[in-house]
C-alpha cells in the first residue's frame, strides 16, 4: 500500500467514526467519549498527512509514531463503548478491525523505518 492510499484508509477511519457516533445515545457519558474519540480517530489521518511530509527518517519514526498513540487511543473508546454497552458489539467489532489493522500497519513502517536507518547508521 503507497502513502496515497494509507492516506485514504486513515481518512475512512475517522470519516466512519463520524458516522458511527452518531447513532450513540444522547447523554453526558456519550457526549465526554464522542469527543475523545472523534479527537483521536480524525488525529490518525491527519498526524498521518504530517507524517508523508517528513524531513528526515527520523522525523518520520517520531511523526509516526504520534499516529501509532492516536490509533491505539482511537481503539481504547471503541472498547469503552462497546464494554460499557453504549453501542452493540456488531456494530463497534468493524470500527475496531479496521483500527488494528491501521494499528499493525502504522507498527510495521515504525520498525522497518527503524531497521533501515541502524543499518543505515551500520554503514557509515
Amino acid at each position: 500500500m503507497n502513502s496515497t492510499e494509507f492516506q485514504d484508509k486513515t481518512k475512512r477511519l475517522g470519516l466512519h467514526v463520524i458516522r458511527f457516533v452518531e447513532i450513540l445515545p444522547q447523554n453526558y457519558t456519550s457526549r465526554v467519549i464522542v469527543n475523545q474519540i472523534l479527537r483521536c480517530a480524525l488525529s490518525v489521518g491527519a498526524n498521518y498527512r504530517a507524517v508523508c511530509r517528513a524531513k528526515s527518517d527520523k522525523d518520520f519514526i517520531n511523526k509516526m509514531k504520534i499516529v501509532e498513540e492516536e490509533c491505539d487511543e482511537t481503539i481504547y473508546w471503541l472498547e469503552i463503548i462497546e464494554e460499557s454497552g453504549l453501542a452493540k458489539i456488531e456494530v463497534v467489532t468493524p470500527l475496531k478491525r479496521e483500527a488494528k489493522e491501521i494499528l499493525a500497519m502504522i507498527i510495521a513502517s515504525i520498525n522497518t523505518m527503524s531497521k533501515n536507518l541502524k543499518s543505515k547508521k551500520s554503514e557509515i
